[in-house]
């Protein structure tokens, strides 16, 4: 059986934690940032940790971490 690809687009847009968990960055930080506050735009800075349900998913388009 030929070896997995990686998807690209999901390597480029995740990264996994050292426990297996999948880091990702929050939306909604590129543009209309004037009707945001400063804590909201503080807040969406640092990452998030991917749901478990999207978790599983995500495993199979990123085959080799």
């Amino acid at each position: 059986m030929p070896k997995l690809k990686t998807k690209r687009g999901a390597a480029k847009r995740f990264r996994f934690t050292k426990s297996g968990k999948i880091k990702m960055k929050c939306a909604k930080l590129r543009h209309i940032l004037t009707t945001k506050t400063r804590k909201q735009k503080r807040r969406l800075r640092r990452g998030r940790i991917v749901a478990t349900a999207d978790a599983k998913r995500l495993k199979r388009l990123m085959p080799y971490r």
